[in-house]
């Protein structure tokens, strides 16, 4: 399916299980399906999608909030990081930061949507876009600097 492959990479970082990214995905190719007739002429059906996936996920987290959990996983340890290690500390990296933050930093980063485009899936002024995408950057600069250079920061 078209566009399957970026929502689905897209899913799994917003959901919590993998089963769930894919009912996600799911769900989204549906109601697409259904409102097909209310995708504007001439706009992204890319981004039009990834807009109908992210509603389908708040809605979700509305129906479940009052069940969610939250599991902290514990900080991977630096010097010699394996590039398994690596890769959870930028997940971990990742699910620190604020869900708006996040959302702006892989629709840009990880799906190579622009500000403008994002600002359409978000149904937000691209300033914003601009500056959560700046803010996230900054965080995760910061989560994943060596303990060294965090520790000069705390210290100014």
């Amino acid at each position: 399916m078209p566009h399957g492959r970026g929502l689905l990479r897209f899913a799994r970082r917003l959901a919590t299980d993998p089963s769930e990214a894919e009912d996600l995905v799911q769900e989204t190719f549906l109601l697409a399906w259904r409102g097909f007739h209310q995708l504007a002429e001439g706009s992204s059906a890319r981004a039009w999608l990834f807009r109908i996936l992210i509603n389908a996920h708040y809605g979700r987290m509305r129906k479940t909030k009052s069940a969610g959990t939250v599991v902290e996983l514990t900080p991977a340890i630096r010097g010699g990081c394996s590039p398994a290690s690596e890769h959870l500390e930028v997940n971990q990296a990742l699910e620190r930061l604020a869900r708006d933050h996040r959302s702006v930093l892989l629709l840009a980063v990880v799906e190579g949507f622009t500000c403008r485009e994002i600002a359409e899936i978000l149904d937000v002024p691209m300033g914003t876009v601009m500056s959560r995408l700046s803010r996230a950057r900054e965080a995760m600069r910061e989560a994943l600097a060596p303990g060294d250079a965090r520790d000069a920061r705390a210290v100014r």
